[in-house]
């Protein structure tokens, strides 16, 4: 991936089981690779079909339309963001207040990437924002709510209070401040989200000491 959903591919290139062809597998990381850099709204079947060396008519084989398509692709971001935001967390020493704030530093280090774009996630919703009811809108609000379930499920580990209500608030920093890059274009906006976060951490600690 190039962004959390983006700088990581080479790592994870796709959640899809085994048993998925190659070539829907093709199309997927041809579509990714195009709707992350262009947006979903610029880039056509045609397009899709060319990156990943096909006809169209074999992309249609494997996916019914476009918009499955977009699904598919969102998709296949899901499982790698969540696996690297876990390992920015576990991999940090220190109390829960430090181990939140890495998420955010490791998320303006990736912004400064000349390649990064954004959350994809929320530039597809963006795009697709009259379509409430559109697949990949479906496949969005999973992934947003298993990071927050996750994150709510560490904190209940490490002494914190209300720690549902706590990673509701540190998911609504971490989507403003891929909201604010749109505009701004400047990882700083990310770091002082992330000590904002730490210290909404730090004041909801049992052991305050």
């Amino acid at each position: 991936m190039l962004s959390i959903d983006c700088i990581f591919t080479s790592r994870y290139t796709s959640t899809m089981p085994e048993a998925v062809s190659p070539t829907r597998k093709r199309i997927v990381e041809a579509a990714t690779k195009l709707f992350y850099a262009e947006g979903i709204g610029r880039v056509s079947v045609d397009a899709i079909a060319e990156k990943a060396g096909l006809t169209k008519r074999t992309l249609y084989y494997h996916f019914k339309s476009k918009d499955d398509l977009i699904a598919a692709y969102l998709d296949g971001r899901d499982q790698p963001n969540l696996k690297q935001m876990a390992a920015w967390f576990d991999e940090t020493d220190g109390g829960a207040d430090r181990k939140v704030e890495a998420i955010f530093s490791n998320l303006a280090r990736v912004a400064r990437h000349p390649k990064w774009k954004g959350c994809g996630f929320l530039r597809t919703a963006a795009e697709l924002a009259s379509m409430p009811g559109h697949p990949a809108i479906k496949v969005g609000s999973r992934h947003k709510s298993n990071f927050e379930a996750w994150l709510a499920g560490e904190l209940s580990g490490l002494d914190i209070e209300e720690p549902r209500a706590l990673a509701r608030e540190i998911v609504l920093l971490i989507d403003g401040c891929f909201s604010i890059m749109l505009i701004h274009r400047n990882p700083d906006y990310i770091e002082a989200a992330g000590r904002a976060a730490a210290t909404l951490v730090r004041a909801r600690c049992w052991n305050k000491d």
